[in-house]
């Protein structure tokens, strides 16, 4: 037998609402924003994520899946959706259009990292991006957005976690000081924190490793060296998500794990599912179209991981969806009544009432037993004598009430149920 690869996951029929429901519930809300959907190929050049994500990444550096084509190109499945979403932006001339350019996507996306519960080696996610505005007002929309989704899919606990890790310029001054405070322990740390030492000091604040986060603790702050443009930035968007009633709680440790980000900086966070407990995150990415060969553009967004959300929703039980169920189930017996069926299903199914019947020889109790298994709302049986009368009992499933009903009325009957 040929397994699953290691860290994906099959979706089965009998789970299938739960991702109806929360991609139904993202689309919705991502229009209440005015967002419209985008998207982008499965694979791109790999030198997009190196140049966008970052080369100090633990994206890059350990989780990519790159290969190469039959043209001896590099390419590399989406590991995140924001980078190939630049890249549209450039090529596609959207910045010709009236900006700001607001896009959401449902992606799957891989990384090559240990699976832990809600996080595969193929996962989902939610994402939008905002292009063109610079103003603080766009930060809290787009966490607006995210907080919106969060309470219309059933999540009223989680906390909303803020940053800022200021601009190039003030960030240089910061890591000059994080490397001061660093350098004496950074034999004592791992290897990739080592490394970045020279080329990133920002991302060893982000390394999960037990010894490298005793270490830091105690490191500087970067908000105490934001220069005035990045306090009066992060203090606007305070005020503004103040404003709208979003709840908050500024957590200076927050600095995410891709190079791109810029200033803001956040993220819902969930102790339902254990120690990584990050259901949502984002910030503001000034710098990657142009990164990635476009011109500057600001811009902000964030990405949600959809298997991440669904385990919540049920460890909660705050998962409201409910499987989708038969309307009408038919039952027949005798030939004649086994050529008509396929026809009035056929009429149900075009007045939108979702109906099933027998494609496997059962017998009539046993057909009446698969109804009731499957959860159809009514039953209907038909023989000899129905067809001869045009019409016959239909059944509630629920209380076991039954009513004669003409085989043209059914339709009509379910929907006034």
């Amino acid at each position: 037998m040929i397994n699953i690869p290691k860290g994906t996951k099959d979706m089965l029929p009998a789970d299938a609402y739960k991702w109806h429901y929360v991609e139904n519930s993202a689309r919705k809300t991502a229009a209440l924003f005015g967002f419209k959907e985008i998207r982008t190929p499965m694979f791109e050049h790999t030198e997009l994520f190196t140049r966008g994500v970052g080369e100090t990444t633990d994206i890059v550096t350990k989780e990519m899946y790159t290969f190469l084509d039959k043209g001896g190109r590099s390419m590399t499945l989406r590991p995140e959706g924001t980078a190939g979403v630049a890249r549209a932006y450039i090529e596609n001339g959207l910045a010709q259009q009236t900006l700001p350019m607001k896009a959401y996507y449902l992606a799957s996306v891989f990384r090559y990292e240990r699976p832990q519960n809600g996080r595969l080696r193929e996962h989902h996610q939610f994402g939008v991006e905002l292009y063109g505005s610079e103003s603080p007002a766009a930060d809290a929309e787009v966490i607006a957005l995210a907080d919106t989704f969060l309470r219309s899919v059933g999540l009223t606990s989680l906390t909303l976690n803020i940053n800022s890790i200021g601009c190039k310029k003030c960030r240089a001054e910061f890591n000059a000081a994080l490397k001061e405070y660093i350098g004496a322990n950074l034999s004592d740390m791992c290897a990739a924190c080592r490394d970045r030492f020279d080329r990133n000091p920002l991302r060893i604040l982000d390394c999960k490793e037990e010894k490298c986060r005793r270490i830091t603790a105690g490191a500087p702050r970067i908000t105490d060296y934001l220069c005035d443009e990045c306090k009066e930035h992060f203090s606007a968007l305070q005020e503004a998500l103040s404003a709208q009633g979003i709840a908050f709680r500024v957590n200076p440790s927050i600095v995410r794990g891709l190079d791109y980000y810029t200033r803001t900086v956040f993220e819902f966070v969930s102790d339902d599912i254990g120690a990584q407990g990050t259901v949502c995150g984002g910030g503001r990415y000034n710098h990657l179209v142009e990164e990635v060969g476009g011109k500057p553009t600001p811009a902000v967004g964030f990405g949600l991981g959809l298997e991440r959300l669904i385990m919540v929703l049920e460890n909660t039980g705050a998962l409201r969806a409910e499987p989708e169920r038969t309307d009408v189930y038919i039952a027949f017996l005798g030939e004649r009544a086994q050529a008509y069926v396929p026809v009035l299903a056929g009429k149900l199914r075009a007045a939108s009432v979702c109906t099933e019947f027998d494609l496997m020889g059962r017998g009539l109790k046993a057909q009446m037993k698969y109804a009731d298994k499957c959860g159809a709302r009514f039953a209907v049986v038909i023989g000899d004598d129905e067809m001869e009368r045009g019409c016959a009992a239909l059944k509630d499933m629920a209380t076991g009430e039954s009513r004669e009903c003409a085989f043209s009325d059914i339709a009509e009957a379910v929907k006034r149920a």
